[in-house]
């Protein structure tokens, strides 16, 4: 298959990078590896291997390559970034006691919930030794920082999720933690390897920032328009986990009385019944929320695209423009 035949700009980007991505894979394999207790690769593999897009890891090599880096650095970097990726998810689905992903059965239905927690916090220990390899202060305190981000959205959002005083500020402080930070951090981390100017390096911070929260509104709002085949998700899957999510806090914050009472029926004391998902979807449609929250995530791809014109001109340039605009484009 030709670069030319691929339609997506993350397959694309894949075709591009294919080799470094093989490097960064060949690491991976072998620092998940451990002598003493094969339960950690197994797990990890049924993790891993689940083929996943690696978008994360794309941004760093992608980043890091726009500004000409010629050393090897990147590639730890990216596998770094995949094996946060992977712990978070690992302890994400033991919160959520979810059964699957990616179509397949969660690591924790497989085994069980301690060694799903105790082989992402393996990762997560695997994942700052190699970013220490690297030598870089200011690498280690991003992706530090960004893992400190990442858990401190995901409890954010435990005791967020079903109060209905939540808003759209801590809504946008839950996306940035559980879903841009690492994308931030991914991106930033590849300009700092390849020293990229201070303003570049704001510049893909930004970036990655703008993509993360694009990308997340995008898919909070195709749980309540989405096709189930495309997504891998029920339509309402959100609301019937009681998922504060934008479109639902953007009609609450219009509610009367009534629907108000509603809500908290709903979201906040779970009592939910049949019918209940239409009444939800009609009064979201009621206050155009879902075309709000569209708009929202449209801004949010174009804020991502505009941070890119400070990068050099490259054909990496335009592909992450293209990528903003993909993760919005399943919304049109």
């Amino acid at each position: 298959m030709t670069i030319s035949t691929i339609s997506k700009p993350h397959e694309r980007l894949a075709e591009i990078l294919a080799g470094e991505m093989e490097a960064v894979n060949t690491l991976i394999r072998t620092r998940m590896a451990s002598e003493h207790a094969p339960r950690i690769p197994e797990v990890t593999a049924h993790l891993v291997e689940a083929g996943g897009k690696r978008l994360r890891p794309m941004l760093t090599l992608a980043a890091a390559r726009l500004f000409g880096y010629g050393g090897d650095y990147h590639i730890r970097l990216a596998a770094t970034v995949e094996f946060i990726h992977t712990a978070t998810l690992l302890h994400d689905d033991v919160v959520d006691e979810s059964a699957q992903r990616r179509g397949r059965p969660t690591a924790n239905l497989l085994w069980d919930n301690k060694s799903s927690v105790l082989v992402g916090d393996y990762l997560f220990s695997r994942s700052f030794q190699l970013m220490v390899e690297t030598g870089s202060l200011r690498v280690l305190d991003i992706l530090a920082n960004a893992s400190a981000t990442i858990a401190e959205g995901e409890v954010l959002q435990m005791t967020a999720a079903t109060d209905l005083r939540t808003d759209e500020a801590v809504y946008l402080q839950v996306v940035r933690g559980k879903t841009a930070a690492l994308f931030s951090a991914a991106t930033e981390v590849g300009g700092v390897i390849a020293g990229a100017s201070e303003e570049q390096v704001r510049a893909l911070f930004s970036y990655g920032d703008a993509l993360g929260i694009a990308f997340q509104i995008a898919d909070d709002l195709l749980d309540y328009q989405g096709d189930s085949k495309a997504t891998g998700k029920n339509v309402g899957d959100d609301f019937r986990e009681r998922k504060l999510t934008l479109p639902v806090i953007k009609a609450v914050a219009q509610a009367t009385p009534d629907e108000r009472a509603f809500w908290e029926r709903t979201i906040e004391k779970g009592r939910q019944q049949d019918g209940d998902l239409d009444l939800a979807l009609n009064l979201m449609r009621k206050y155009g929320t879902l075309e709000e929250t569209r708009t929202d995530a449209l801004a949010w791809a174009a804020k991502a695209k505009t941070a890119l014109t400070a990068l050099p001109d490259h054909e990496l340039r335009d592909l992450l423009g293209d990528l903003a605009d993909y993760v919005v484009s399943r919304l049109s």
